[in-house]
């Protein structure tokens, strides 16, 4: 399964379960581990040990420390970054171990289970600099109608595209889109500015809906403990990393598209009448071949 950069209900969760531990605490020491990690020069990272966390926020898919005097570390955790808490002083792993930030009541690890590091850690002084990493997409908690139509429509993609792009919308990625899409019952190819008045409406619900489960649902899972299994792949999804598996909703099969690094999910009878949606490597190799419906796919089974 294709992995995915963790969203809005995981990074929320991430920063309730920091604030507990960190706010108010002194930073101690920052360990790097991994010198690819740390993708700024000035201010040195040496200048935020010692100050006291200020807070945390969510910047897109960003999870930001504010410190004493202005100063910020921002971690964007990529595919395959997670944050874990031990004990005070524990070490990076020798596998996969990024960083150790030390405070008074313990240690937060960053690890990256890939070979290729992508997280990245920023050291900023002030809010001007911190702007400068904000990708500006809308935040649908809180956005009118009138607000969230005329970003959806900002750009003529496709819905899948349009809810993922973090310059359009803020903190949903591959998976979230998924199970929104489903929600609202709404084709992932389908064009942002085909979309009548009534289907953006309910695709604004279905994004505020799905976000605000999935934020309870992890938060009763984590309970008073810290997120250690952040992932995009869950039993409870409708339809996002469930490909073959039964639509809970009418029991078809869930369709897939796999496309570059990410894969798009979505039952074909609840999204898309029925049609199923070729990506571009098999349409252009099974060309006329390519079955249009559940039913041609079906038949095409049982006579193979």
């Amino acid at each position: 399964m294709i992995g995915t950069v963790p969203e809005i209900p995981d990074l929320t969760v991430y920063i309730e379960c920091l604030e507990a531990r960190c706010t108010g605490h002194r930073l101690e020491k920052i360990r790097l581990a991994s010198p690819t990690l740390l993708r700024s020069v000035d201010p040195p990272l040496a200048l935020c040990e010692g100050r006291r966390v200020a807070g945390l926020r969510r910047l897109g898919k960003r999870i930001v420390f504010a410190l004493e005097d202005e100063l910020f570390l921002v971690f964007h955790l990529m595919i395959a970054g997670r944050f874990r808490w031990r004990a005070r002083g524990a070490r990076p792993a020798r596998k996969g171990g990024l960083a150790a930030l030390d405070f008074e009541g313990g240690t937060l690890l960053l690890t990256e289970a890939s070979t290729r590091k992508r997280a990245t850690l920023h050291a900023l002084r002030g809010e001007a600099a911190l702007a400068l990493h904000d990708p500006g997409g809308l935040e649908v908690f809180g956005a009118s109608p009138a607000a969230f139509a005329e970003r959806l429509r900002s750009q003529n993609r496709t819905l899948k595209r349009a809810l993922t792009d973090p310059h359009i919308f803020a903190g949903i990625g591959n998976a979230y889109s998924d199970e929104i899409l489903h929600r609202a019952r709404l084709s992932p190819v389908t064009l942002s500015r085909k979309l009548d008045e009534a289907q953006v409406e309910r695709l604004r619900h279905a994004c505020v809906e799905v976000l605000e489960e999935w934020t309870e649902r992890l938060r009763a899972q984590t309970g008073d403990g810290f997120p250690d299994k952040v992932t995009a792949f869950r039993p409870e999804m409708a339809v996002h990393g469930r490909y073959a598996e039964p639509c809970p909703d009418c029991g078809a099969p869930v369709q897939r598209i796999v496309y570059a690094s990410n894969e798009t999910n979505y039952c074909a009878p609840c999204q898309t009448g029925g049609k199923l949606l070729a990506d571009r490597a098999l349409s252009q190799l099974l060309k006329k071949d390519w079955p249009r419906s559940l039913e041609e796919l079906e038949t095409r089974k049982r006579s193979a």
